[in-house]
């Protein structure tokens, strides 16, 4: 697991039955290519997060496949339609076989 790796995502904690909302989402991570050598000259291993899922209350949302050049700390702003009161489920996938996971809740009405 990558050291200091924190997803941070913005959701309305509320919104009307079937409103679109702005959703973002951010991952401080360092996204290292495999490419760079550290101080004693060895390989530094690529850990890179290659995959953001996004998924309200069990039903996909958003499914972004990364390549090894996106930046550091991954931004994704989107659009999603609540159509009831539920949970949004955020998962980061990493090279490394790391998984991070954030969950936000919407209430309608």
């Amino acid at each position: 697991m990558a050291e200091g790796v924190t997803p941070r995502v913005k959701v309305p904690k509320k919104a009307d039955a079937g409103e679109v909302i702005t959703i973002k989402t951010l991952i401080s991570h360092p996204m290292e290519s495999g490419q760079r050598k550290d101080s004693d000259g060895n390989v530094i291993p690529q850990s890179i997060i290659n995959r953001f899922t996004c998924e309200f209350n069990g039903e996909n949302v958003i499914d972004i496949k990364m390549e090894p050049a996106m930046s550091t700390n991954p931004y994704f702003e989107f659009d999603a339609k609540v159509p009831e009161a539920g949970d949004f489920k955020f998962t980061w996938y990493d090279d490394d076989g790391s998984i991070y996971e954030e969950v936000k809740s919407v209430a309608v009405g």
